[in-house]
């Protein structure tokens, strides 16, 4: 497995060459760029810009792992609102687009929510058809995403939408199309369960996974912490990604501290090589 980080784990994001020379001098062999609406990876972008951000990557000596985007926080992809549900599909077909020019083969996407978490934001009432428009949304983007030469890695959030590792397994499958997986985020069931069970359930279909660690016993946004100083099981989970014969990217995406926020990234770094087995 491959050891990258999120992009979201720096302050000033839009300093593309910045955070890939400090992710590569603190010893990662990827990053995670993000599609975000005043990003450097935006819906005005173009592919002319993308191919300047695989020079940086060639340049710094770093790999592009795939391309993550909280677009649908803002614009639910399964609202009642058919005005807010037009503005998330353009916005993921865009991103697909800069995917497939960033050369990554995953853009992960927060499948929508339920609940108005966004201000403005729609409430959904009826969970049985949202889960049902999310499935035909999906669907109509996974095809889009094929011409791409990309997949769409759902990433289980606490979205109070598929709590659990088999309704996320089902509403894969009932997408039913091969561009369609799971982006596993290890840290964020563990308010409601284990990784390792998620993994065991959702098996060949994840395409990449996000490492992150909790404290259960805070059970609120306060209780995500650095790697290895809270509950998750992480000799368990690397046995469980084996056993279901994942061998891909593990990227960290942790929030940067308050202050000096760059000095998160050597121990992040150390704290994955023992996660991953290297020492």
């Amino acid at each position: 497995m491959k050891k990258g980080i999120n992009i979201w784990c720096f302050r000033d994001q839009c300093d593309v060459r910045g955070c890939m020379t400090l992710s590569k001098r603190a010893g990662f062999e990827g990053i995670e760029l993000a599609y975000a609406e005043d990003g450097a990876v935006n819906p005005r972008s173009t592919g002319a810009d993308m191919s300047s951000l695989l020079r940086l990557a060639r340049d710094v000596g770093i790999e592009l792992t795939s391309l993550a985007s909280g677009i649908t926080w803002k614009y639910n992809l399964i609202s009642d609102a058919a005005s807010e549900r037009d503005a998330a599909m353009a916005h993921v077909r865009k991103a697909l687009e800069l995917a497939g020019a960033l050369c990554v083969d995953t853009l992960l996407l927060v499948p929508g929510f339920i609940g108005p978490f966004m201000a403005g934001a729609s409430v959904v009432r009826d969970y049985e058809e949202a889960y049902r428009r999310g499935q035909a949304l999906i669907h109509e983007l996974a095809e889009h995403a094929q011409h791409q030469g990309v997949c769409i890695g759902v990433e289980n959030v606490w979205n109070k939408f598929l709590s659990s590792a088999i309704e996320m397994r089902d509403f894969v499958d009932g997408i039913g199309h091969p561009c369609a997986q799971c982006y596993f985020d290890v840290g964020n069931v563990l308010r409601t369960g284990y990784p390792e069970h998620w993994i065991m359930v959702l098996g060949k279909r994840i395409k990449k996974v996000h490492f992150k660690d909790f404290r259960a016993n805070v059970g609120t946004l306060d209780g995500f912490v650095e790697l290895l100083q809270g509950d998750v099981d992480y000799p368990a989970v690397m046995a469980a990604l084996r056993q279901v014969g994942y061998d891909d990217w593990c990227v960290a995406e942790l929030g940067p501290r308050r202050d000096w926020p760059e000095s998160m990234l050597e121990p992040t770094s150390r704290a994955m090589d023992l996660i991953l087995g290297r020492g």
